[in-house]
């Protein structure tokens, strides 16, 4: 299909309107740029990008994007696009990171940016993406460093003998670690799809032979080729003076040379196909089959993108993809469903190339339904061919798109920047528009209603070809994958046209979420300013209710509600049943409604609910507009006292366990993750490692009673609403609802004695596992009691960073031993206790010696605590993070949840405790920890 845009322009207007409107209507005006942004280009070809905005408050945005990427390497230099991303980190003109200055990461993180989380990039095959985010604004050094950081990327970074060396390993280490099944054919899978084409061997991550011998010219060839000016964005969003910040850009970045001679940037062309293209792989590391089938089409020119007619074409295919997706969504949840999840995107890339776009649809499936998921697949596409959508369909579509772009415009004064960069960015990489909401909202409100379901027919219609057809099938290398021919699959593409299939019948009720409402209770007491400012409501049954107003988001309200109790209240004879049981109830619906039935009466709602029985709380989480805040209640209220018995639904949930589970055991992560399990809780008579084995014996109606007996007494629940919640117009539906669930007035906890144990001592299990890629998967976990309190809790932290920062350097850096080793510290209320994990992989001949790099630094930070450099980063780090936490409800949901569950209050003299701390306070901490003397060691190598 040679031009998308225009079949789906002219559709749209020609039965919306008379031939002679739709004419005059082709004359539209171009779409604006919004006004908030301010865009130039220098001499030299730089184009930038900068946008004033506050949230959050003194924050700023520092990107670099390149028009460049793994497509344009030449044969000897396949990875290094790649690899010179990881060099802009190992030295630069200004921060060259030895004795004559510090490098990139280490002076951010001296400024609380740190590497990973604030520091980062990112290397596709068209484009290489810098940033520095969450940086803070109020001092104009700081600003000054990002850009000069920022320049330095553009044309100065060092590529020094020695660091491309060093980063040799590091690359290596994370080709290992993500040369998984799935990347391997698809690596395999682009010679068929792009013969003869620059795309048929382009993968970011290259090949390791390059990586490990490439001569130090070939990545400063590629630098100086396409690292430029005419090539690269600049996009500063945030709290800053945009006048100020163009003068600094222009003042900095005049400089860059444009080189007189340079090299076409070329985008390379897919080719259209008559005959279907098929690619059919099997690997003993896939988990999963999945089957991808794609209806090319030429992407959308850049100029046509800049008008009104491109806007209504994303509305027209967002609509397409709800309704599509909504129809496979029906089908995953029937009793035998032919796929496990499926999904739809009319418009996005062929496989890796931006260049040609395709409709495309796929399914992951069960072991032995390759060919089954393949047929409805191509069933369903033809029926959407053959019939289109109903009207009801497209009426909740158009109320789902229409509410989510309501939400975004109520949100416009509270939007965080990362969202603004992200425009910026699709604008200077593929010339998406940026109108602003304003405009976006008003437009779509005028044109939605005036397309109809007619229009998005014929445009769902001609989006479905019979040529130009792709598919890619990918299965596990194991007994009992049933996998389609070649023919078998091109016979079914081509027998689409004869396929016997009838309209959908879309079954719709119009009975209300619930018929009347229950018969409430009261607010008994109020009490202002009870905990951090919220209000305090106790209803009639017992319930409390925490209301806390804020002003940080618009269009939301968060709710968490929660009971002491949970799993440990049940007997270890129904840990199988309890295992399933929230996934199992959740499947059913609630009230009178299925899931499939309670998506559709929703439509246009901004609202969600879940409950859930969690090992030491019965949970109900949500959120909502604040105008669907009855809805929510509704739901509440019925998913805690009306969970509905749906044996199908179950039938087809647990199905799709059973596929998932059966699966995941060729994984060797998920073998890796069991032994680990059990290693940590086996002696446990309440710990089970599920296996697919087990599906058929789960009780559905244990299940149920079990579900009912956990929400049976409501009258110990705590109820927290945090967001724009005017209080004296939610009050009423807290009263109807929330007082109106059931309760006993007993007083319930969770039973300790039933809370899963770790095991005690030290321990080592290494065990060899076959791999298609050799490498060891390392896990080391660190057990012991430990006081739960704030303090605690911070220097778990600290703990935590000091480790990761010194690993990075040891094992990653200079080791070149792992693409990254990560730590993570937790505390325990319930058991009074703390873990920290440690988890790497690398070359399985490297574990034993990396192995003794981390026990010794870990004994090192016992001893001495971290550096007074990390401690500084640290800090600088938290504090930065504690006052961006201010104005997040969900910080705020967290803060009065954990003082109701734990009575720890994470606010109370944060920032002093914080300062306060020591070297040697932490080096206690992790004394204290490791002294007890509980230590798993487990690995998963390799057969020798």
């Amino acid at each position: 299909m040679k031009q998308l845009t225009k079949t789906l322009w002219l559709a749209a207007l020609i039965l919306c309107c008379s031939l002679q409107q739709a004419a005059a209507q082709m004359q539209l005006p171009p779409l604006p740029v919004d006004k908030n942004v301010r865009i130039g280009k220098l001499d030299n070809g730089l184009t930038y990008y900068i946008r004033h905005n506050e949230k959050p408050e003194n924050r700023v945005e520092f990107y670099i994007a390149q028009k460049v990427g793994s497509i344009l390497e030449e044969p000897q230099q396949r990875g290094l696009a790649h690899f010179l991303e990881h060099m802009a980190f190992n030295g630069t003109k200004n921060f060259p990171g030895d004795e004559r200055g510090l490098g990139i990461v280490q002076w951010c993180e001296s400024k609380g940016i740190k590497f990973g989380t604030n520091l980062n990039a990112y290397t596709s095959v068209d484009e290489t993406v810098y940033n520095i985010s969450n940086v803070p604004s109020t001092d104009p050094a700081i600003v000054d460093s990002c850009l000069l950081i920022l320049h330095d990327w553009s044309n100065s970074i060092l590529l020094a003998d020695k660091e491309i060396d060093k980063e040799r390993g590091v690359i290596r280490e994370e080709w290992r670690s993500r040369n998984v099944g799935m990347l391997r054919l698809y690596t395999d899978a682009q010679a068929t799809f792009y013969p003869d084409s620059k795309y048929a061997d382009c993968m970011p991550i290259g090949s390791i032979d390059v990586i490990n011998n490439f001569p130090y010219q070939d990545i400063r060839d590629y630098y100086a080729k396409w690292y430029r000016p005419d090539l690269q964005g600049i996009i500063v969003v945030g709290d800053i003076d945009v006048d100020q910040m163009e003068q600094k850009i222009k003042t900095l970045f005049s400089d860059i040379k444009l080189p007189a001679e340079r090299a076409e940037r070329i985008w390379y062309p897919v080719p259209d196909n008559e005959e279907p293209i098929v690619y059919i792989g099997k690997d003993k590391e896939i988990d999963t089959p999945i089957v991808d089938i794609y209806f090319k089409h030429d992407a959308t020119p850049d100029s046509i993108k800049g008008s009104v007619m491109y806007l209504a074409q994303q509305y027209m295919l967002d609509a397409i993809a709800t309704m599509l997706n909504q129809r496979f969504s029906e089908l995953a949840q029937s009793p035998n469903p032919p796929f496990n999840m499926a999904g739809c995107s009319p418009d996005g890339d062929f496989f890796i190339s931006g260049t040609k776009k395709a409709f495309n649809v796929s399914a992951y499936c069960k072991d032995d339904g390759l060919s089954n998921a393949l047929k409805v697949l191509l069933q369903e596409v033809e029926r959407v061919r053959r019939h289109g959508f109903t009207e009801s369909e497209y009426t909740r579509a158009r109320a789902n798109i229409l509410q989510q772009l309501e939400s975004v415009y109520n949100e416009r004064e509270k939007t965080n920047n990362d969202r603004y960069v992200n425009q910026c960015l699709q604008h200077f990489l593929h010339a998406e528009p940026i109108p602003g909401i304003e405009y976006e909202y008003a437009t779509l409100n005028q044109l939605a209603p005036n397309i109809p379901v007619q229009a998005i027919n014929q445009v769902a219609q001609q989006l479905i070809t019979d040529n130009n057809q792709a598919v890619f099938i990918a299965a596990p290398d194991k007994e009992g994958v049933v996998i389609p021919t070649q023919e078998e699959v091109i016979a079914d593409l081509k027998a689409m046209p004869t396929l016997d299939v009838q309209p959908y019948v879309d079954k719709v009720s119009n009975e209300p979420l619930m018929k009347e409402a229950p018969q409430g209770g009261k607010i008994v007491s109020q009490k202002d300013n009870a905990l951090f400012g919220a209000t305090l409501l106790t209803l009639s049954n017992g319930i409390k209710v925490y209301v806390k107003k804020t002003d940080f988001k618009a269009d939301e309200i968060r709710m968490s509600g929660f009971s002491l109790g949970g799993m440990t209240n049940f007997d270890a004879a129904d840990k199988l049943n309890y295992s399933f049981m929230n996934g199992a109830v959740d499947a059913g619906g609630a009230g009178n409604f299925s899931n499939i039935e309670l998506t559709k009466m929703l439509a246009g709602k901004n609202v969600s609910v879940t409950a859930s029985v969690g090992s030491t709380q019965e949970n109900v989480n949500g959120s909502c507009s604040p105008k669907d805040f009855e809805t929510m209640m509704q739901l509440t209220y019925l998913y805690l006292t009306q969970p509905r018995k749906d044996e199908e639904a179950f039938t087809s949930f647990m199905n799709r366990m059973k596929a998932q589970l059966e699966s995941s055991e060729v994984n060797p992560l998920s073998v890796f993750s069991d032994t680990l399990s059990y290693e940590m809780y086996g002696q446990n008579e309440r710990f089970i490692n599920v296996k697919a084995s087990m599906v058929d014996q789960v009780d559905y109606d244990r299940i149920l009673e079990l579900y009912k007996q956990a929400f049976a007494d409501c009258g110990d629940f705590q109820f927290i609403f945090v967001g724009n919640a005017e209080l004296d117009s939610i009050k009423p539906y807290i009263e109807t609802y929330l007082g109106a669930l059931p309760a006993k007035s007993a007083k319930q906890n969770y039973n300790k004695a039933n809370l899963l144990i770790p095991a005690k001592g030290t321990k080592e299990n290494i065990f060899a596992k076959e791999q298609q890629t050799p490498m060891a998967t390392v896990a080391m976990v660190i057990t012991g009691n430990c006081t739960y309190n704030l303090r605690s809790s911070v220097l778990m932290s600290v703990l935590n960073q000091a480790l990761d920062m010194v690993y990075t350097e040891e094992i990653r850096e200079k080791e070149g031993g792992t693409y990254g080793v990560s730590t993570y510290g937790m505390l325990g209320s319930e058991r009074q206790d703390a873990t920290l994990q440690i988890f790497y992989q690398t070359d399985p001949a490297k574990f034993e010696h990396l192995n003794g790099i981390i026990n010794t630094q870990l004994e090192k930070m016992a001893q001495q605590g971290p550096s007074d450099e990390q401690m500084q980063k640290i800090k600088e780090y938290m504090l930065k993070k504690y006052a961006d936490n201010q104005k997040e409800n969900g910080y705020w949901l967290g803060n009065i949840r954990e003082m109701l569950y734990t009575g720890m209050d994470k606010t109370k003299d944060y920032e002093a405790l914080v300062n306060g701390l020591t070297a040697q306070d932490v080096a206690q901490f992790a004394q204290a920890l490791l002294k007890q003397g509980n230590k798993l060691t487990v690995v998963m190598t390799v057969p020798e």
